[in-house]
C-alpha cells in the first residue's frame, strides 16, 4: 500500500486517499478566499484555458493542420465549451491535482464525444492490492467510462497529489494570522487603554461606573473631558500590526511557490526583491517557460487522447507571447525580409487583406528600385521576386 493512501481492509468499501485532498473542500475554501491564491489559479486557469486549440496530423512531409473535433469545441455540450471546459478542469489541477468527468457520449469510432466534468467531492477512490476503483456519487463507475487528468503525480498512485494539502501548514498560519488580527485589533485579546486614577484607590464599583463613562464617550465618538488626576493611556498595537504583516507577506509568497506563479504577476513581491525584464515578451517567455510549459504540454498529451493516431492536439503558446505593435512589425519585417514569411502572410497575421492591383502599381510607382518592373514574376503582396534587400 503506497503511503499516499490511508490503510484499509477490503472489506472497508470506497475509501479517499489521505493525502491527495482533493475532497477536503474546506481546504480550497480557504486558499480561494486569499486574494494570493485565488489571483495565482485564475491566472494560470485563464491563460491555459484561452489558449488556442489546433488539431494536427502526422505526414511524410511533417505535420499538417486537420479539422477540430466537436469534442474539443464543445465538450460538455451547447452549455459548456471548450474555453469553460478548460479553465473548470484546469483550476481543479492546479488546487486538488486531478480533474474528473463522466464519458456520455462517444463518435462513430468510439472516441469520446462528450465529457461531463465532475464535481471533486463527488469522486472517491479506492486502492487496495493494487486494484484501483473510481466512484462518483457513491455508484462505481468503469474506467472507460471514466475521464482523469492528473498532476503531481507519486509512483504508485493513481491520482495526483494536491497542492492544497501540501500547503496545508502555510495556509493555516495565513488563517491563524486573520482571526489573531481580527481579534487583536478588535480588542478581543487585550483592552484598548488603560485609564488610571494616578491619586487614589477606586473602589471596585466606582472603577466599573467610570469605564461604562468612557465607553459609551469612545462608541459615541463624544469628546472625554478629565481632571489632572486621571490618564489614559492606549495600548501600543505596533508590535502585532507589523507581526501581523509579515505573516501575511510570508504567507502570500508561500502560496504562490505552491501554486509556481512569480510573486510579482500576482502583485505579492518579495520584500527587498526586484526583477526587471526588458519587455512584457521576455516576462511571458518566462512564465511559459518556467512555470505554464509542463502543465501545457501534459494537457496536449491528454487531450490527444481524444483523437485517432497520429492525430494530436496542440495548444498554441504563441498567444502567450503577444507583443507591443512595434516589436510585431520588426518582427514580421524581418521574417519577411529573410524569407521566413511571405508578405502576404505577414499582412494576414495584422489583419490586412492582401494588396489589391492599385496598391502593387503604387509601389512600382513610389519606389521604382525596389520595384523596378511590374512584369517580372511578383506575388500577389506587391513585392518583385528578388527584389528585396
Amino acid at each position: 500500500m503506497s503511503l499516499l493512501f490511508r490503510e484499509q481492509r477490503a472489506s472497508d468499501g470506497p475509501s479517499i486517499p489521505s493525502r491527495v485532498g482533493w475532497r477536503k473542500s474546506s481546504s480550497r475554501r480557504g486558499a480561494l478566499s486569499q486574494s494570493v491564491g485565488w489571483a495565482c489559479i485564475r491566472l494560470r486557469s485563464d491563460l491555459i484555458s484561452t489558449l488556442p486549440v489546433d488539431t494536427y496530423t502526422k505526414t511524410a512531409a511533417g505535420q499538417a493542420e486537420v479539422p477540430t473535433p466537436p469534442v474539443l469545441v464543445a465538450p460538455g455540450g451547447e452549455e459548456v465549451n471548450i474555453l469553460e471546459w478548460l479553465y473548470s478542469s484546469q483550476s481543479e489541477l492546479d488546487t486538488v491535482g486531478n480533474s474528473f468527468g463522466l464519458i456520455t457520449e462517444r463518435d462513430a469510432a468510439k472516441l469520446p464525444r462528450r465529457i461531463d466534468l465532475v464535481a471533486r467531492q463527488d469522486v472517491r477512490v479506492q486502492s487496495s492490492k493494487g486494484e484501483v476503483t473510481f466512484w462518483v456519487n457513491n455508484k462505481k463507475v468503469d474506467r472507460e467510462n471514466l475521464w482523469h487528468e492528473r498532476q503531481f503525480t507519486a509512483s504508485g498512485v493513481a491520482v495526483g497529489m494536491s497542492p492544497l494539502y501540501e500547503a496545508a501548514l502555510a495556509l493555516q498560519q495565513h488563517s491563524a494570522a486573520q482571526e489573531f488580527a481580527a481579534a487583536w485589533f478588535g480588542g478581543g485579546l487585550v483592552p484598548l487603554g488603560h485609564l488610571k486614577y494616578s491619586e487614589a484607590k477606586v473602589p471596585a464599583a466606582e472603577a466599573e461606573a467610570i469605564k461604562l463613562r468612557h465607553k459609551l464617550s469612545i462608541e459615541n465618538g463624544d469628546p472625554m473631558v478629565t481632571g489632572k488626576d486621571w490618564e489614559y493611556t492606549p495600548i501600543a498595537a505596533a508590535t502585532a500590526q507589523a507581526n501581523f504583516i509579515a505573516a501575511m507577506q510570508f504567507a502570500d509568497i508561500e502560496m504562490c511557490r505552491f501554486y509556481g506563479v512569480p510573486g510579482d504577476l500576482v502583485d505579492a513581491n518579495v520584500s527587498g526583491a526586484s526583477i526587471t525584464y526588458a519587455n512584457i515578451t521576455q516576462r511571458n517567455l518566462q512564465f511559459l517557460i518556467m512555470n505554464l510549459g509542463p502543465a501545457i504540454t501534459r494537457r496536449e498529451k491528454a487531450l490527444s487522447k481524444l483523437m485517432q493516431a497520429p492525430r494530436f492536439v496542440k495548444l498554441n503558446s504563441d498567444a502567450l507571447l503577444r507583443m507591443d505593435p512595434e516589436t510585431v512589425a520588426k518582427m514580421l519585417g524581418q521574417q519577411v525580409r529573410d524569407r521566413i514569411a511571405a508578405p502576404s502572410e505577414a499582412r494576414t497575421l495584422l489583419n490586412r487583406h492582401p494588396y489589391t492591383d492599385e496598391q502593387i502599381a503604387e509601389f512600382a510607382q513610389l519606389f521604382p528600385v525596389q520595384y523596378p518592373s511590374q512584369t517580372a514574376p511578383a506575388d500577389r503582396a506587391g513585392y518583385t521576386i528578388g527584389a528585396i534587400e
